[in-house]
């Protein structure tokens, strides 16, 4: 029997606070936050078995959110960027920006198109009323557009979100 779809995925990024609330509720430590005009970054390290670091990209225009997990030898050989698509935002009144995971995700390796992934789970989860109609909706509207992106930037997702932010996203490992 397959698993009850599971409600969006939402997480807090509290930058007064210095913390990244995960969606069970776990409060870890930030080690650098940037707000620019386009998002926010966050670099922070993991308890996870499969990597040791993560980086991240808030992008609310764009509905993303984009990661370079820093894998553990042996885990996902060659994936550069994975992206989350859904509803970001912030900062509040607080300082706080907020995520909200719509299912869809793509998997950026260099040099082949964009993987999407979790079709099925929106599917599902519009089915169990976890998420309205219109996010099902834009949801695949911007998993297109990215799609879309990529493509024609000759498969590379950095370049589209670069000029698309109109701006360079930095990372730990790209000047």
């Amino acid at each position: 029997m397959a698993e009850s779809p599971h409600p969006p995925k939402r997480e807090v990024f509290d930058v007064p606070a210095m913390t990244n609330t995960d969606n069970k509720g776990f409060v870890r430590p930030v080690l650098d936050y940037r707000i620019t005009g386009f998002g926010l970054y966050m670099s922070r390290t993991a308890d996870h078995p499969r990597f040791e670091h993560l980086e991240t990209w808030l992008l609310p225009t764009l509905g993303l959110r984009a990661n370079i997990f820093h894998f553990r030898d042996g885990y996902r050989d060659g994936q550069r960027l994975y992206l989350d698509v859904g509803q970001f935002s912030g900062p509040d009144a607080d300082g706080r920006w907020h995520a909200a995971d719509w299912y869809l995700d793509l998997v950026d390796v260099p040099g082949t198109p964009l993987q999407l992934l979790d079709v099925d789970e929106l599917f599902e989860a519009h089915a169990a009323g976890l998420l309205e109609l219109a996010d099902c909706d834009h949801a695949v509207a911007i998993a297109a557009r990215t799609l879309v992106g990529a493509a024609e930037n000759a498969h590379d997702v950095q370049l589209w979100l670069d000029e698309s932010v109109g701006d360079r996203l930095t990372w730990l490992d790209r000047p």
